[in-house]
């Protein structure tokens, strides 16, 4: 088997792709940076720039399934500007990722691209299925709506697409973990608001092994990205600072606070979404890391 990766050398990506070899499933993979090309016989990779309408179609050859993580990051300042990067990095790459399949005859057998939980509303009682119809109206819900729409295309290529809504991604190599616990390693870590906001959550790990458990089963539609055990965000500070063995003692920090600091932004520190995991579950799909705890003592 072989698969197609955009984005496989970021920080879900390159999990992916160690889950694959560790498989024996072969990668291509689609990068901007002409550096990181590399021509190995289990990693090859091609040259792309969606925001010029280029792509190396040879990357397609020998395809068997896609997996789409390509996008600008949200974790950076919501300008105005940045807002339009983040939506149009998703609908371009997309874009020509259709266009170059269906105008050259390309036989995949399945589309798999990533999604958000922040398609979901600001909730602290709902417990959200796949299959809930209200979609959030922040610019994250905005941002996830017109992306998983975009994806929903390639269906009319009689092709398997399954959409993957992720959570907060738990991993030392980067992302929201790091930056939640560099005060925490000088005594100064605290949580956000009232801390009663969920937090659905995985380690990144799970979520490669995920992604290429939805190829291998040949999967279609669209599954939570997240740990059977979601939290609060008063429970993800203390655990973290617990694996850490660091005191926690300061005062939550108030949402006006964090709003002048980020800007926009801070909605990602404050919205509360609890997400299920009973559908990925369902199709045999087993978790080694089901609980907060575990997580955090095999990450930090």
């Amino acid at each position: 088997m072989k698969v197609l990766i955009t984005g496989a050398t970021g920080l879900v990506g390159s999990e992916i792709v160690n889950v694959c070899h560790v498989k024996g499933i072969d990668v291509h993979y689609l990068t901007t940076s002409k550096h990181k090309i590399s021509n190995k016989p289990n990693y090859k990779g091609f040259y792309w720039n969606p925001s010029v309408y280029e792509i190396d179609i040879a990357c397609f050859e020998g395809v068997d399934a896609v997996v789409n993580l390509a996008g600008a990051s949200i974790s950076k300042r919501w300008t105005k500007s940045y807002k339009q990067e983040v939506l149009d990095s998703r609908l371009q790459s997309l874009e020509l990722l259709y266009d170059s399949v269906s105008k050259n005859g390309i036989k995949i057998k399945q589309f798999i691209s990533a999604s958000a939980i922040g398609i979901y509303p600001d909730s602290d009682i709902n417990y959200y299925e796949e299959d809930y119809k209200e979609y959030s109206f922040t610019f994250l819900g905005k941002v996830v709506t017109h992306w998983e729409k975009a994806v929903d295309a390639f269906k009319e290529l009689n092709f398997n697409v399954a959409k993957i809504r992720i959570g907060l991604v738990l991993s030392a190599k980067g992302g929201a973990l790091t930056e939640i616990i560099k005060p925490m390693k000088f005594g100064l870590g605290a949580a956000f608001g009232d801390g009663k906001q969920w937090q659905s959550w995985i380690h990144v790990k799970d979520l490669a092994e995920l992604f290429v458990h939805c190829i291998e089963q040949n999967l279609s539609g669209i599954y939570n990205g997240v740990a059977p055990n979601p939290v609060s965000n008063n429970e993800l500070t203390k655990a973290a600072a617990k694996a850490l063995g660091k005191p926690l003692f300061l005062p939550n920090i108030p949402k006006a606070i964090m709003a002048l600091t980020l800007g926009e932004m801070h909605i990602l520190l404050f919205e509360s979404q609890r997400v299920s995991a009973q559908k990925i579950e369902s199709t045999g799909f087993d978790f080694q890391f089901p609980n907060l705890q575990l997580a955090l003592e095999d990450i930090l």
